[in-house]
């Protein structure tokens, strides 16, 4: 067996980052620049009010309270989207909507909290004073042109898409996100709702991968069930290879397997095939076919959602040049006992993470065989279980989220 670690680092020194695209912004969530962005102009574009309120001379509104207010004529009212048309001088305002421009003359905005109607619609009564700049968001104090905006290598989200809005653009330089295969092989997998026959069993693996690929800002390619046929499974990986940029299999990577998909690798494919000191997903393999990085998890289930976690998943990230690989690690506090026996393996156990005022907790789900879903559907974080006797209750256990 070889520690994680090793074949982690073996599977990230074979893949290359992906070449670039051109993307229009609302497909670019999720995706890493390959270029740092500037700006080309102020953010904001103008001096403008934070609130509704009165822009005023802020000396005009010394020593105004409740009791003794300061009374000022109304010039206009700016909506936003509007150019004010007046400029103050002393003794005036202008009533002003959030957004709206300041006027030529102001230098601060009065919240319109602390006014009141003065004797006419004409008069504004100012009941607290302000000082210079007070409520004014100014011309480029959040970006002048030049500044860097998104640097190179930065994983989009949500707010970086709506500041490249802000300023006019709406189409960037990313890294391509990786198009990934995925298919299942074996006589006694089936699809669909008939009733299952003596030795036949459905299809999970491929819907698990496929739901965490693009949960995970992959796309996919759904090839299905192929059958245990030699020349079909390898007619699938070639042309796998030539329209996608990595492959995923499952199954048939365990020491002694005779399984056609092995057998096709070794024959088309430069393959390692490993046995991982990890618990479960211990059989993994990798190589490359055609230029294009195949991953063979392990058959049972929940060990090929592991092993996707702990080694697919940090190489699709690399492929599409992701500046963080692994995911965070926290310390929690296990609740009940984490029993297993030394057998020479890091035990990844499905848990459920939470927090309470003081710590996060852990605790076992129920079931943690490799081939129970249920445990991996109730977990939503994986923690790392020393090789040992086990942990007892208010230990501190390493883990990291699922989600």
């Amino acid at each position: 067996m070889i520690p994680l670690e090793e074949a982690r680092d073996f599977v990230l020194g074979k893949v290359q980052v992906l070449g670039f695209e051109q993307v229009g912004l609302l497909s670019a969530r999720g995706q890493v620049t390959a270029e740092a962005i500037t700006s080309s102009e102020n953010v904001p574009p103008f001096d403008n009010t934070a609130v509704d309120g009165y822009a005023v001379l802020a000396a005009d509104t010394q020593g105004a309270t409740e009791n003794s207010p300061v009374v000022l004529t109304v010039l206009e009212s700016i909506a936003a989207g509007n150019s004010p048309k007046e400029i103050l001088q002393s003794g005036e305002c202008s009533k002003i909507m959030t957004g709206a421009p300041i006027p030529i003359g102001a230098d601060a905005v009065v919240m319109v909290e602390w006014t009141n109607q003065g004797a006419n619609s004409h008069l504004v009564n100012i009941t607290r004073g302000v000082s210079v700049g007070d409520h004014i968001r100014e011309s480029g104090e959040d970006l002048v042109p030049n500044d860097l905006v998104i640097p190179e290598q930065t994983l989009l989200n949500s707010a970086h898409l709506g500041l490249l809005a802000s300023l006019g653009i709406y189409e960037i330089k990313a890294i391509k996100k990786p198009t990934v295969a995925v298919f299942s092989t074996g006589d006694e997998l089936i699809e669909g709702t008939q009733n299952l026959e003596p030795g036949q069993i459905r299809d999970s693996n491929r819907f698990s991968l496929i739901s965490l690929l693009e949960k995970d800002g992959f796309q996919t390619q759904d090839l299905g069930l192929i059958a245990d046929d030699e020349s079909a499974i390898e007619q699938t990986i070639l042309e796998a290879s030539k329209t996608c940029d990595a492959i995923v299999t499952t199954g048939g990577v365990s020491m002694g397997d005779y399984d056609f998909v092995k057998i096709v690798l070794n024959r088309i494919g430069d393959m390692r095939w490993m046995q991982i000191a990890i618990k479960p997903a211990k059989p993994f393999a990798f190589g490359i076919v055609e230029g294009t990085p195949v991953f063979g998890l392990p058959g049972n289930p929940v060990s090929s959602m592991v092993s996707y976690e702990l080694l697919a998943k940090p190489a699709l990230k690399k492929m599409m040049g992701c500046p963080k690989l692994l995911p965070t690690y926290f310390w929690g506090e296990t609740v009940g006992s984490f029993k297993r026996r030394e057998d020479g393996k890091t035990h990844f156990v499905r848990v459920i993470a939470s927090a309470d005022e003081t710590s996060l907790k852990v605790q076992p789900a129920k079931r943690q065989g490799s081939h129970q879903l249920t445990g991996m559907a109730e977990a939503n974080a994986l923690a790392i279980l020393p090789d040992g006797e086990g942990l007892e209750p208010g230990s501190s256990l390493q883990f990291f989220f699922l989600d």
